[in-house]
């Protein structure tokens, strides 16, 4: 790589990390501006937003390790959904012992019509790209969430706790 090349990509490279902390700064207010209008909890809405792809109902346990919460903390998230009306309690039909936590149709359906409300503006966002670009944006996507989850793990671990 020539020194005019490797200083273009790192002037690059700069912007892009510069946009992306303004990106993640922005789903996160807008995430939080959600939240308040359903009044919820950012957390209470992408965890909606997870169980949505789910294909069955889930056991506390799965919500934890969807969301990343303790069972504790996410017996906490599934009480508040359960007492807004998003979320039931079901005994399992094979095995009566666990307790699962499964979506109210009802409710998921008033969630997705705002959803597809809300997200009317942000279909347009794309229509200038070909599907070489969405494919590059999809790639990058995914390999956001893989990398987000392997630094929440460090993160967890304690491996930052130590200066150095």
């Amino acid at each position: 790589m020539t020194q005019e090349n490797s200083a273009r990509r790192d002037g690059l490279m700069a912007e892009l990390q510069g946009e992306a902390r303004r990106y993640m700064a922005a789903y996160a207010l807008f995430n939080q501006a959600v939240a308040d209008h359903l009044r919820l909890h950012p957390t209470d809405v992408q965890c909606l937003n997870l169980l949505s792809m789910e294909r069955e109902p889930v056991t506390i346990g799965r919500v934890a390790e969807l969301t990343g919460l303790t069972t504790g903390s996410a017996t906490r998230l599934v009480d508040r959904l359960e007492r807004a009306g998003y979320v039931r309690r079901e005994r399992d039909a094979e095995d009566r012992r666990r307790v699962m936590v499964a979506p109210v149709p009802e409710r998921m359906a008033e969630l997705g019509d705002f959803w597809r409300r809300l997200n009317g503006t942000w279909g347009g966002l794309f229509d200038g790209y070909g599907d070489d670009e969405l494919a590059l944006l999809t790639t990058y996507m995914r390999r956001t969430v893989e990398l987000s989850a392997q630094q929440i793990d460090r993160l967890r671990s304690g491996e930052f706790d130590e200066a150095g």
